[in-house]
């Protein structure tokens, strides 16, 4: 039989509370998710996901779009979102 250790974290509340909103919507247990995160650390040998640095580029985005959120297209569909996509490129 398997014994069962306890793991404890500390995090923000808000962070706590939107991922908690996730998970029940996912219809898992916190207990369920760090469990499912745990085996794919297990399977994949490392996090489940690429964890980088941002490069310069990405960080500059990020600060732009933190400073001047009024400068990001909105869209009312996927299918306005991507003729705006083909507008863009055909005037490069």
């Amino acid at each position: 039989m398997s014994s069962i250790d306890r793991v404890e974290a500390t995090i923000e509340s808000d962070l706590k509370q939107a991922a908690e909103a996730v998970f029940s919507k996912l219809g898992v247990s916190p207990s369920e998710a760090i469990r499912i995160f745990y085996k794919q650390v297990e399977l994949h040998q490392g996090f489940p996901f690429e964890v980088k640095i941002p490069n310069a580029e990405t960080l500059a985005a990020i600060e732009e779009v933190e400073k001047h959120p009024e400068h990001l297209k909105r869209y009312k569909s996927v299918d306005e979102m991507f003729e705006g996509w083909d507008t863009d490129t055909e005037k490069c």
